[in-house]
């Protein structure tokens, strides 16, 4: 029976990316259907609400076996509402955001050539987004870390070392300062650590880890970068930069029963419609999810082909030194498929 896909397709460029993406998938084989949903700061300019998804897109969510969701804007200011991800993440308890950093044969390497996984816990810490003021001056935010919460992402980045027969997970944390959360972090880590022989843990603080991944980030190669949830999003952002533009970055947010792929770039809302934007990071989330609902072969055959453009340098984006558009760097990749 066909899986079926909640597609958000989002603001900025994130609808002709989207296409783009579903474009591909349609032309490697896949037989996934998909349901398209709104969610975003454009549906909420227009309808208001406590919240960037309407009730029928949670309803498209709950009846699907996967969700896409490309790029959105998040309004910033007290009273906005959460991100469409957050608000995802933490109603389908998506813990692991995951985000894989290779480099690529012909783009440019900066620092030298990468490949290392980035997970991040992503249901709780300083993204449970409680803050609470004080008195006229003084606000304080709430970092919540739980202990199952702490031991489940520490199981999934060991066993995501295990799957790619790495051996070393990396524990990036702040315990000198934050001794209670980054503590009860640290500890879950080395607890699951016990179950995982010849694999073993790391422990950096995360402003020395921030500064070796620009003097020494092939230190890191072949090994699990592993933090909360704030820390991981900044560090990964950073680790983007590694293989020349976020344009390549794709992404996903898995629980135990569902997932989200997408795009690690936001909705670059001053290129929208110009059909301009490396579309590589959202193929490649959209060929990540179909291997998710058992397409492996088409997947792979997505991953390839993509490879192959980027390595040819013909049919690249202004971000790679080339001046294809979105979707002439798009149908380079399904003529390779």
């Amino acid at each position: 029976m066909a899986k079926k896909v909640a597609v958000i397709k989002g603001d900025g460029v994130g609808p002709e990316l989207t296409d783009l993406m579903m474009k591909t998938v349609k032309a490697a084989g896949s037989k996934a259907g998909f349901v398209e949903c709104e969610a975003g700061a454009g549906w909420w300019e227009k309808h208001g609400g406590n919240s960037l998804i309407p009730e029928e897109t949670w309803k498209a969510l709950s009846n699907t076996d996967a969700c896409f969701k490309g790029p959105t804007t998040t309004p910033g200011g007290a009273g906005s509402p959460k991100s469409v991800a957050v608000s995802i993440r933490q109603k389908f308890d998506l813990y692991a955001n995951v985000r894989p950093i290779k480099s690529y044969k012909g783009t440019a390497a900066p620092l030298g050539e990468v490949d290392f996984v980035c997970v991040r816990e992503g249901t709780e810490g300083l993204y449970v987004g409680e803050e609470v003021q004080l008195t006229d001056d003084v606000y304080i935010a709430i970092r919540k870390i739980t202990r199952p919460s702490c031991r489940r992402i520490a199981k999934y980045a060991f066993e995501e070392a295990k799957r790619r027969k790495w051996k070393s997970v990396v524990a990036i944390h702040k315990s000198n300062i934050l001794k209670k959360t980054d503590g009860a972090f640290l500890e879950e880590c080395e607890a699951v650590k016990k179950q995982y022989k010849g694999i073993e843990l790391e422990e950096y603080h995360v402003d020395n880890v921030a500064q070796q991944l620009i003097k020494n980030p092939a230190n890191y190669n072949q090994k699990v970068l592993l933090s909360t949830n704030l820390f991981m999003d900044i560090l990964s952002e950073e680790c983007s930069s590694l293989v020349g533009s976020i344009g390549l970055i794709y992404s996903a947010n898995i629980g135990d029963k569902y997932a989200m792929f997408e795009p690690a770039h936001g909705s670059a809302p001053k290129y929208a419609g110009m059909d301009k934007v490396n579309p590589v990071a959202t193929v490649l989330a959209g060929a990540w999810m179909i291997d998710y609902l058992g397409e492996k072969k088409q997947s792979q055959a997505i991953f390839k082909a993509t490879e192959k453009v980027i390595a040819e340098k013909k049919h690249v984006t202004y971000d790679m030194g080339g001046k294809a558009k979105s979707s002439q760097m798009v149908d380079a990749i399904i003529k390779h498929l």
